[in-house]
């Protein structure tokens, strides 16, 4: 019955238009002071002590040293070296954008930041190649979703908080999944401009490729930084995202340049807000969480569904459909905060690696950020490209289809998450 009114209450403030995070919020206090006993001083210590984790200082560094590079240059220096590589393979450009969006999340962390910084330059360019607007856009709204997979991940430390389980080895276990994911997207890409003999750039020569290797090496060294750093234990991951903000503000001031002082404060403005909006809606999921454990109902849902004889096969199933709908209604963050701390409990029960389960949440973040009605990735690249979402959306299908099949694959292959941690030793 509470889950009920619970989640009935979200349900209509939601439908009034009003912010997840002060839906959540307005949940929760109004269930607290007009069905429970519990009081006042033990919701405000909730609230402190939820939050109060080394592993949430990760996400305002990661936030920070995106932008930097997103201002920087380094989205540009990324995609000469992409399409140096890959450039003469059918598809071109396409294809470059692939590669150049797993490159940049290695460094971002963020899709929507992964959209704008590659698709505000190679969108423009493409359609000027001779590519239609709605292949492009298709191309870079998908791959751009590759920023959450590819550690380092906001969501991955989202989906930590949420349930205590280790942010290194989720950044490990997204390894793999991400670039078998960019591999899926590039042959998709690859096998549309073949059919529709879509143009090509010419070969670059192994002089250019250095040259253009040698330019944006100083961006992708980042990722030796951070991913390097976790492995060989010479910092957390919070430690990494520190470092990564101030090698990140030092290549776009002091070597790149593409980032004068002046600008600073601006990016650092941006930074805060954004990571202002992210801490707020989990202090206010954190009390979600509160909620839901102390009226007992993910400890009720685990025994149902375990009573009634769901496996781990069927379960995860569900689970993928329970977050493909709900990245219907809502963005990612809100919906690892909401659904983590439920769903969580019941696939321990069952048997099934929380690291693993972590990594297929993420990717059905993904998917969800690519349709409609509230994908992230659409209204960035309906921004970038001036099309509408439902054109958008028709566009993005033969990749969301791709994304579809490896949601799967994902699933139902546990290895895909955990060999590359295990191999390492961190499991």
């Amino acid at each position: 019955m509470s889950a009920l009114i619970i989640f009935g209450l979200l349900l209509v403030l939601m439908l009034t238009g009003m912010p997840i995070s002060i839906s959540l919020g307005l949940t929760v206090l109004t269930f607290l002071f007009t069905m429970t006993d519990v009081p006042i001083e033990a919701v405000a210590l909730k609230l402190f002590t939820g939050i109060e984790k080394f592993e949430i200082m990760a996400i305002p560094f990661f936030i920070l040293a995106g932008n930097f590079l997103t201002h920087g240059g380094v989205a540009k220096r990324m995609i000469n070296f992409a399409s140096s590589m890959v450039g003469h393979w059918h598809g071109g450009l396409g294809l470059a954008g692939v590669m150049a969006c797993a490159l940049f999340a290695a460094v971002s962390g963020s899709s929507p930041a992964t959209v704008v910084a590659i698709g505000s330059i190679l969108l423009p360019a493409m359609v000027k190649q001779g590519f239609p607007n709605s292949f492009g856009a298709g191309v870079i709204t998908t791959s751009g979703a590759l920023g959450i997979l590819i550690p380092p991940s906001i969501v991955m430390v989202m989906y930590s908080v949420a349930t205590n389980t280790s942010v290194g080895q989720l950044f490990m276990a997204g390894v793999i999944p991400g670039l078998m994911l960019a591999t899926f997207l590039g042959l998709t890409t690859w096998y549309r401009a073949r059919k529709f003999n879509y143009p090509r750039l010419a070969k670059a020569s192994f002089k250019q490729r250095i040259k253009a290797l040698r330019e944006s090496m100083w961006g992708l060294f980042l990722i030796v930084v951070v991913i390097g750093g976790i492995y060989t234990g010479i910092f957390t991951p919070t430690e990494a995202a520190a470092m990564s903000a101030v090698y990140a503000f030092i290549v776009a001031v002091f070597i790149y340049k593409d980032l004068t002082l002046k600008q600073v404060p601006k990016v650092l403005l941006d930074s805060a807000s954004m990571s202002a909006m992210l801490l707020y809606i989990i202090t206010n999921a954190v009390l979600f969480s509160f909620l839901m454990t102390s009226e007992g109902i993910p400890q009720a849902m685990a025994g149902s569904l375990i009573d009634a004889g769901l496996g781990p096969i069927a379960f995860l199933l569900a689970v993928n459909v329970i977050l493909l709908l709900a990245g219907n209604v809502m963005e990612p963050s809100s919906i690892v905060l909401i659904f983590a701390p439920i769903l969580f409990p019941v696939a321990m029960q069952l048997g099934i690696d929380p690291v693993h389960f972590g990594i297929l949440i993420v990717v059905n973040m993904e998917v969800g950020m690519c349709h409609p009605p509230v994908g992230l990735n659409l209204y960035v690249a309906s921004g970038i490209t001036k099309m509408g979402i439902t054109e958008l959306t028709v566009a993005v299908w033969p990749w969301l289809l791709t994304m579809l099949a490896f949601l799967g694959l994902v699933t139902y292959v546990p290895m895909i998450s955990l060999w590359l941690p295990k191999t390492l030793g961190m499991m």
